[in-house]
């Protein structure tokens, strides 16, 4: 039997198709002098609180309009994407969200494409998969590392932008941050971790043989600018040298490219819940003009 194969495009693919359109807006790794930072405790935590409870909003917009994101996070060893993914989901509605720590793939992950590991992840409607590192360790730990070959991970540049934009097109909002920490905030950090026992468990010999890679790193980081920052799925760069600033900095990101074509406006009462509230418990719903009550710490 033979076979034929259309090289012709097809009429329809550049309608329904998005074009993959780089930003070209040459991101570089800044050095860790000058690095912004938020100067008190007290303005810190009057801006955390802030910004989670307008991500909330927006969670909760999301949830009940059935749409679905991704927020990836890459950076340095010790660069805080930990902390701030905490920051991000501590007052969210746990139903609304995953996260997706990512190590080396497993035995059965190893005969597969690289990206099948994160399809399987990919958010339900209504959600936001968060991953702790993600499908650029194909262009950043694999390359460096010489765990796959150079025309694999050069290949992965396209394949990569071809993932999102498919996402991307299927109505999915990607949110890419790469959080950066000078070498010498690096070390400090190391060093906090090797002396408190609480957190030692985070520091491992990966970690220490990563810092003598140091400009690798770095370059395969900002090829990875250059190659996958799209207007659909652009990059934030973080600077993290200081954790207060890094971790409003991420709400602010993320809540902002959320709100984008988003309307958070909160979802019409189900008129037959508010009648059987009324029959069975007594609770009359005020009007929707009436100022709903003030809401407790807690509430919020």
């Amino acid at each position: 039997m033979q076979w034929s194969f259309c090289t012709k495009p097809i009429p329809f693919m550049n309608k329904t198709v998005s074009e993959i359109e780089l930003r070209h807006r040459t991101l570089r790794l800044p050095h860790g002098e000058d690095a912004p930072l938020i100067g008190s405790k007290q303005h810190y935590r009057e801006e955390l609180k802030k910004w989670q409870k307008k991500l909330l909003h927006v969670q909760q917009a999301i949830y009940h309009q059935k749409k679905r994101a991704i927020v990836v996070f890459e950076g340095w060893d010790a660069s805080g994407k930990g902390g701030a993914i905490r920051r991000l989901t501590g007052h969210l509605d746990p139903r609304g969200f995953a996260v997706h720590p990512i190590a080396a793939p497993t035995d059965e992950e190893q005969g597969r494409h690289y990206l099948y590991r994160f399809q399987t992840r990919l958010p339900k409607p209504g959600r936001i998969a968060i991953f702790d590192r993600s499908w650029y360790g194909r262009v950043l730990v694999e390359r460096v590392e010489q765990l796959t070959p150079d025309d694999a991970w050069q290949r992965a540049y396209r394949e990569i932008n071809e993932f999102e934009r498919m996402l991307s097109d299927d109505g999915v909002r990607i949110i890419k941050l790469f959080l950066h920490i000078s070498p010498d905030e690096q070390l400090r950090r190391f060093e906090e971790r090797l002396h408190n026992p609480y957190k030692r468990w985070k520091l491992t010999e990966e970690d220490i043989r990563n810092r003598s890679k140091w400009t690798d790193y770095a370059s395969a980081t900002e090829d990875m600018f250059d190659e996958t920052d799209t207007r659909p799925a652009p990059w934030h760069l973080i600077q993290a040298e200081h954790k207060w600033y890094a971790r409003v900095e991420v709400l602010k990101k993320v809540v902002k490219a959320l709100r984008k074509g988003t309307d958070i406006t909160p979802p019409p009462p189900d008129e037959k819940l508010i009648r059987l509230a009324e029959q069975k418990l007594g609770i009359s719903v005020p009007d929707t003009d009436t100022p709903a009550p003030q809401q407790s710490e807690q509430d919020n």
